[in-house]
């Protein structure tokens, strides 16, 4: 057994047994599109870690992540769900996105202070 084997082993995933479901991340998708306005898509690029990876980022800077299928993938996605798509290394993450993170870190700030008065 190497050194990281169970390290490895203790990943979970979150596709099948047998691997990744992008059946199941499309439906994903197509009903987090219908459910939310304004959604626009951002295709991040392959890492040593993660695969080509897309970014549905809604009106209100909600946002949610999935896999993609490759460059090719995230583009008939966008196409699919008709949706706007960007290259993440040419126009970056919309600001919108930013905000709505840190409105979420205040939240949970002001819930736990709360809590803690009780």
């Amino acid at each position: 057994m190497g050194l990281f084997d169970k390290l490895r082993g203790r990943r979970r995933s979150r596709g099948t047994a047998s691997g990744p479901d992008p059946a199941a991340d499309l439906r994903y998708l197509q009903r987090w599109v219908a459910e939310h306005t304004g959604v626009e898509a951002f295709v991040e690029p392959k890492t040593t870690v993660t695969d080509v990876t897309v970014v549905l980022v809604a009106a209100d800077g909600e946002w949610t992540r999935r896999r993609a299928g490759g460059d090719a993938g995230a583009r008939r996605l966008s196409k699919q769900l008709k949706i706007p798509v960007y290259d993440v290394q040419k126009v970056g993450y919309p600001q919108r996105m930013r905000d709505y993170d840190e409105r979420r870190r205040i939240e949970r700030k002001r819930a736990a202070r709360e809590e803690l008065e009780r």
